[in-house]
C-alpha cells in the first residue's frame, strides 16, 4: 500500500532517451565495474534501469563488470584492484567500495551512489567541486539517528532502555554521538554495542538479551545489510520492534525503517556515468544529497509482537505493509 507514489510520478511527457556517449557512437562498449551487490541486487537493478532511461543497453553498448565482497570488507581492495587491472571506464562503488577504489586508482572516475561524508573520507575536496576522480551522492545526515529515535518513541511511548548496533568503521562515531543527544532530549537509555564484521553480530545479540533492551535501532552501514536477514531474525525470535535505516529490511519482516531513497540515489547515478561517458569530469560534478527519505511500517511485523501502531505514525508512512 504505497500511499504517496503518485508524489512522485514524473511531470509533464516523457522524452526519447538521449544518444549515448561519444565512445558508444563510435562502436565501442563501455565496461562499468560494479563494486558492490551482485546483479540481483535491487539496488543494482535501479542502476540498470537509470542507464536504460537513458539509452544504454547491457550487452549491447554497456558491459557491468560485478564484484561482491559478500559482506566482507576486508575484500574490497583487492575487488578494487581487480577492476582497476580491466581497465574499467568507471567505477561504481557505495561506502567502503568507493574507499577501497579510490586508494586503488587515481585515474579511472569514480560514482558513489551512497556515501556517508565523502569530504571527511578524502573522497573529495568539496561537495560542491569534487575534484578528483569522484563524485556521487552524499548521505550523511546527522538528524537520522534522532530521528530513528524519536519513531520508536513514538510507536512505544514506554520504551525506556534501547540497543543501538554500529559499524565503528562507517561514520560511527558521528551516528553515536547523535544518538547521544536525541536520547538525553527523549529520556532513553541507550546501550551501544559496536560490530565490525559478521563474526561481532552473536556477542552483540547476546549483549541485547542480557541488557534486557525494549527495542533496537540497526543503524546505517552497508555491513548491516549484508547481514539484515540475520539482523531480522534476530529481533523477531526475541520479540524485539527495531527499526533499520532502509526499506529491504522491514520488507523482509523488520518492523519499520526510515532513511533515503537508495533505489533512487542508484537510479540518480546512471546520470553521473552517462555524463561521464560523454567526456564530463568527476571533479567537476557536484556531489549531492538525497532528495526523497521514506517511512515504512509493517503491520504485520507489529502485529506478530503484539503492538498497535499510533494512526498518527501510520499517516506519516510512504508504505505500510499490511497484515
Amino acid at each position: 500500500m504505497d500511499r504517496r507514489a503518485f508524489i512522485t510520478v514524473m511531470g509533464g511527457s516523457i522524452i526519447a532517451a538521449p544518444l549515448v556517449g561519444e565512445a558508444q557512437q563510435a562502436g565501442k562498449v563501455a565496461r562499468i565495474g560494479m563494486l558492490g551487490g551482485p546483479p540481483s541486487d535491487p539496488f543494482v537493478e535501479a542502476f540498470k534501469q537509470g542507464l536504460r532511461e537513458l539509452g544504454y543497453v547491457e550487452g549491447q553498448n554497456i558491459e557491468l563488470q560485478y564484484r561482491w565482497a559478500e559482506g566482507r570488507i576486508e575484500r574490497l581492495p583487492a575487488l578494487a584492484a581487480d577492476l582497476v587491472r580491466l581497465k574499467v571506464d568507471i567505477i561504481v562503488a557505495s561506502s567502503q567500495g568507493a574507499v577501497a577504489a579510490k586508494r586503488a586508482t587515481t585515474e579511472i572516475p569514480i560514482v558513489m551512489p551512497i556515501i556517508t561524508d565523502p569530504v571527511r573520507l578524502g573522497l573529495v575536496a568539496s561537495l560542491a567541486r569534487p575534484g578528483g576522480n569522484a563524485t556521487g551522492f552524499a548521505t550523511q545526515n546527522e538528524e537520522l539517528p534522532g530521528k530513528w529515535l524519536e519513531l520508536l518513541k513514538e510507536a512505544l511511548p514506554k520504551v525506556s532502555r534501547v540497543a543501538v548496533l554500529l559499524h565503528p568503521t562507517y561514520d560511527g562515531d558521528v551516528q553515536s554521538r547523535a544518538s547521544e543527544v536525541a536520547a538525553r532530549s527523549l529520556g532513553l537509555r541507550l546501550q551501544k554495542l559496536q560490530v565490525e564484521s559478521p563474526d561481532d553480530l552473536p556477542t552483540a545479540f547476546a549483549e541485547v538479551q542480557k541488557n534486557r533492551a525494549e527495542a533496537l535501532v540497526v543503524s546505517s552501514s552497508p555491513l548491516f545489510f549484508a547481514t539484515k536477514t540475520q539482523l531480522v531474525e534476530f529481533a523477531a525470535t526475541r520479540r524485539l520492534p527495531a527499526i533499520y535505516h532502509q526499506s529491504e529490511f522491514v520488507v523482509g519482516g523488520g518492523l519499520m525503517s526510515y532513511g533515503p531513497d537508495f533505489r533512487d540515489l542508484f537510479r540518480r547515478s546512471a546520470t553521473y556515468v552517462d555524463k561521464i561517458l560523454k567526456g564530463a569530469k568527476p571533479g567537476d560534478l557536484p556531489v549531492q544529497r538525497p532528495t526523497k527519505f521514506e517511512l515504512v511500517i509493517n503491520r504485520r511485523t507489529a502485529e506478530a509482537l503484539g503492538l498497535t501502531i499510533p494512526q498518527t505514525l501510520l499517516l506519516q508512512a510512504n508504505k505500510v505493509i499490511d497484515p
